[in-house]
């Protein structure tokens, strides 16, 4: 006769129950768990955004506050836009008369190669131009180049720190400055946001150009921020072109959640005296 004492195997109804119980509580837990978890993650990824909106825009403030004056050109093409000028590395003050009869001055009736820095001497690296009045007209703007005697710009012909200045020079400079001043002009900058590959990237070294709506060959170029899903550029000259003001919209988005993103506007004043 069989013995029907073997041991039994599986769950009671009590021991079910305990479990489904404790899932519960483990479930409701780790809900409770997830969520803030996932809001300090968000916090980190918006911190992320605005820490590279943020260095992005104070990068280029730095440069358009060291524009030349009337240098700045906005233009949009598709989903690109790009903003120009021409980056300053300092300048001074020309002798405009003679001091007793010595000294020598900037002259603008004949062509003139060399004048004294009165002030403080300047430094002048190879490739940088000297710009006197440039005054964004046909004529007297300083991205039209130094060939013809209407051009404002002129290359500097001896570098290092100077307090007389030589350029190359065959014609008279068009404008005098009405506080004699002069900028030394070291290259052309151009910001490109383009929309399509969500990049605003810095290009530099370039052959100085009218700005024109395409990408620079040549000279370098180095990458702000990426994840940009919007920008704009505007700018007011300002009245009777004494200041002007550059307004820098940025947009950038988490590209795991295109939803997250972050906007930060920005405004430069720039120097508009010749």
């Amino acid at each position: 006769m069989l013995s029907r004492n073997r041991s039994q195997s599986g769950f009671t109804l009590i021991e079910a129950v305990m479990v489904i119980v404790i899932t519960g509580i483990i479930g409701v837990l780790a809900a409770g768990f997830v969520r803030p978890l996932e809001g300090y993650f968000d916090t980190l990824n918006r911190a992320d955004l605005s820490d590279t909106a943020d260095t992005a825009l104070r990068r280029m403030a730095r440069d358009i506050r060291l524009a030349l004056p009337n240098s700045v050109r906005i233009n949009i093409s598709g989903n690109s836009r790009y903003l120009d000028f021409l980056a300053t590395t300092g300048g001074g003050r020309y002798r405009a008369a003679l001091d007793a009869g010595a000294g020598d001055i900037l002259d603008f009736i004949a062509a003139d190669t060399s004048f004294d820095v009165l002030g403080p001497p300047v430094t002048i690296a190879a490739g940088d131009q000297i710009v006197v009045s440039n005054l964004d007209d046909p004529g007297a703007d300083a991205y039209e180049g130094n060939t013809l005697s209407t051009h404002v710009r002129r290359a500097a012909s001896v570098t290092g720190t100077v307090a007389n200045v030589s350029i190359t020079s065959t014609n008279p400079l068009p404008h005098e400055s009405p506080a004699q001043r002069f900028q030394i002009v070291h290259e052309q900058v151009r910001y490109l946001c383009d929309l399509t590959t969500g990049r605003l990237i810095r290009y530099a070294g370039f052959p100085i150009a009218p700005p024109a709506a395409e990408v620079p060959v040549g000279g370098s170029n180095a990458l702000l921020a990426s994840g940009v899903t919007a920008c704009s550029f505007t700018y007011a000259p300002g009245s009777a072109q004494r200041s002007g003001l550059v307004t820098i919209s940025l947009t950038l988005s988490n590209n795991s959640d295109p939803l997250d993103n972050v906007t930060l506007l920005h405004q430069v004043h720039v120097q508009n005296v010749p």
